[in-house]
């Protein structure tokens, strides 16, 4: 090859570079717009679920939940001392532990978190305290978080819990308990004295993909902008 046909074949390898860099600038962007209308019809069903009348437990159904998470469900029971524990965190109202206890009722037994207690919460006061008489909760559905909180695994055998990985809960204190999933509570009935906070439950999804498609979609015709300038040039 001539070195004029070696500097005509620099640039025309170079706006086929940016094409293609283009090209998946311009997927990413579509990608992005995607997710948002997901994101957008997540957050619709969750809002709506959050302030529908509430679903018996009894009623869920028994293959996938995932479509249920953050439903409003309501449940009743006995709480059981046995089984329930502490479960590092945080709310608005600072760093403590959440309060998770076995309901015993129909369907079977499910996991409730009762709500927010400060640290320097005693598990054995928590479990004292229980209601004896029955209970009606009325909450959020959520899904059980296997494996431990963030850079801390769950410690069953020293009763340090960072996550409320309900099977793992029900399996170390003998409870045959539902271990799919647990109710936020947001109201228990009757209500206890000294009972813990309830009704503190984030949900907040974030939506910057409108922002994410708009940086690629611009990057896109940047890129495809330089690629059909040096295609100019090289003509």
């Amino acid at each position: 090859m001539t070195p004029s046909g070696a500097t005509r074949a620099k640039p025309v390898a170079l706006v086929l570079a940016l094409a293609l860099i283009a090209l998946l600038f311009t997927a990413l962007a579509a990608w992005q717009v995607q997710r948002m209308q997901w994101k957008h019809a997540l957050i619709a069903r969750v809002e709506a679920g959050m302030v529908a009348a509430p679903v018996a437990v009894s009623a869920l159904p028994e293959d996938d939940l995932a479509g249920w998470e953050y439903r409003r469900v309501q449940l009743s029971g006995h709480y059981a001392a046995q089984g329930t524990v502490l479960v590092s965190g945080a709310s608005k109202l600072g760093s403590g532990y959440w309060v998770l206890a076995p309901l015993a009722g129909p369907p079977g037994t499910i996991y409730v978190n009762r709500g927010f207690m400060p640290l320097g919460t005693k598990l054995a006061d928590v479990r004292a305290a229980m209601p004896a008489g029955g209970i009606t909760v009325i909450g959020l559905l959520r899904l059980s978080e296997p494996g431990g909180g963030f850079l801390r695994s769950n410690r069953p055998a020293e009763e340090r819990w960072y996550s409320r990985d309900v099977g793992a809960i029900a399996a170390t204190h003998g409870i045959a308990a539902d271990a799919r999933f647990f109710v936020d509570a947001s109201a228990e009935t009757p209500q206890q004295p000294g009972a813990p906070v309830a009704g503190l439950t984030v949900v907040n999804f974030p939506d910057n993909h409108l922002v994410y498609a708009l940086t690629w979609l611009a990057l896109a015709l940047l890129s495809g902008g330089a690629a059909i300038v040096l295609w100019r040039k090289a003509r």
